[in-house]
């Protein structure tokens, strides 16, 4: 009888696992599962957090948003986005301010389409508790400039304009394997400019989080996983321009099973949120 008992309490577990669907899991950089608790304990100890985030993905945006709370429970912080451009850094703070309402910060800045589901929260946190909040990104039509004519470019803008980037000249290295394989996958008649412009897009992110740094607090950043995956892009120009910089970021992948890491997904980041492939979009 006990043994009858014994299989029927196997079997009962079996099928509760079977029914228990997650939607996502944490693992460390190589392919540890770990716990939100793992990832706050870190998070909150180290100045500069760049958070990789599938730009359409729910679970991206939550998770990002609930580690800039649980944070800013325990630390002082700092937020910033490669959502929004330099030269809306103005606008963005009339809007902490409360100078200027919604509607108003929607016809002066160039705000992503998905901005008010998926960063209108994490910029009203800011705005609530009074948090920096920084524009990162270099204006999109200077990156287009590069992407057709290289850095040369950027040297025939006015003073104005160089303060929304990176200061020149900005460093490269196009063997870097990001950008190596951004030209391997545009194909042979690809520019060698491209990468150019992905590159100043990067270094003026890093800029900008090196710039607005302050002592003793952490600065939370967000950005599309390929600008910080496999410790290159943004926190490379960061250890440029800071060696001594201590970083922690995360990336974002999708998977059919999310209960163990694929091997090509180790080591794209300190911690690696899974999410099911099924996962509705934003957009």
């Amino acid at each position: 009888m006990r043994n009858y008992f014994l299989l029927a309490l196997l079997l009962l577990t079996i099928g509760i696992a079977a029914q228990d669907k997650k939607a996502y899991q944490l693992f460390d950089k190589n392919g540890k599962k770990v716990t939100y608790k793992k990832l706050l304990k870190s998070a909150e100890d180290i100045p500069v957090v760049l958070f990789g985030e599938f730009h359409d993905n729910p679970i991206s945006h939550w998770l990002e948003l609930e580690l800039t709370k649980d944070i800013a429970q325990k630390k002082s912080i700092v937020q910033g986005a490669e959502m929004l451009e330099a030269d809306n850094q103005k606008q963005l703070n009339h809007y902490l301010r409360g100078e200027i309402d919604q509607k108003k910060l929607d016809s002066s800045a160039r705000l992503w389409k998905n901005y008010k589901t998926d960063y209108k929260p994490l910029v009203d946190f800011a705005k609530e508790n009074k948090n920096p909040f920084i524009a990162t990104n270099i204006p999109r039509k200077y990156a287009a400039l590069v992407s057709k004519n290289g850095f040369e470019i950027l040297t025939t803008l006015t003073e104005e304009e160089k303060l929304w980037m990176a200061p020149q000249p900005i460093p490269y290295d196009a063997n870097l394997p990001g950008y190596a394989e951004m030209l391997k996958m545009m194909g042979e008649h690809t520019s060698p400019n491209m990468p150019k412009a992905q590159a100043c897009k990067d270094a003026t992110m890093a800029y900008f989080i090196t710039k607005n740094m302050k002592e003793g607090t952490v600065f939370i950043h967000y950005n599309g996983s390929y600008h910080s995956d496999n410790f290159e892009g943004i926190n490379w120009y960061l250890k440029k321009y800071d060696s001594t910089i201590s970083i922690i970021t995360i990336s974002t992948v999708e998977q059919e099973d999310v209960s163990k890491l694929e091997q090509q997904n180790h080591n794209k980041a300190d911690f690696i949120l899974v999410i099911d492939k099924d996962v509705t979009k934003t957009y």
